[in-house]
């Protein structure tokens, strides 16, 4: 099992940045890929990034692709999520997850059996 804890969320102003960070707990945190997502309210949780195990592979939804980056550091137990030129929309919770799925990279919520508590980002125009 691993537990997660994201920082880093905030309020920014529309066209700014803002990096996320996640911290696992437990030294099996390279034999889980890792994932962002975000719950707007009334709205589904949808992924934003995905990283396979080594940090080799990523996934980017077409709403957050060339502005978000995902990445990862295994030495430190540590997935990033930087995010660029921020829009009003992208205003969320977002939690990062973990998967033990290595075959494929994971992409769906139900992939993820771990997650973290989540931090608010509000972009403002």
């Amino acid at each position: 099992q691993v537990q997660l804890v994201e920082s880093g969320g905030g309020l920014v102003q529309a066209g700014g940045s803002l990096r996320l960070s996640c911290a696992a707990s437990g030294r099996t945190f390279s034999t889980y890929a890792m994932g962002w997502f975000r719950q707007a309210p009334g709205k589904e949780r949808e992924v934003v990034a995905a990283i396979s195990r080594s940090g080799g592979n990523t996934y980017y939804p077409d709403s957050v692709k060339g502005r978000f980056a995902i990445s990862r550091d295994n030495a430190k137990n540590t997935v990033y999520l930087e995010m660029n030129t921020l829009k009003p929309g992208d205003t969320a919770d977002y939690y990062c997850a973990a998967s033990p799925i290595g075959i494929r990279l994971p992409a769906s919520p139900t992939d993820y059996p771990y997650w973290g508590q989540g931090t608010q980002v509000t972009v403002f125009s």
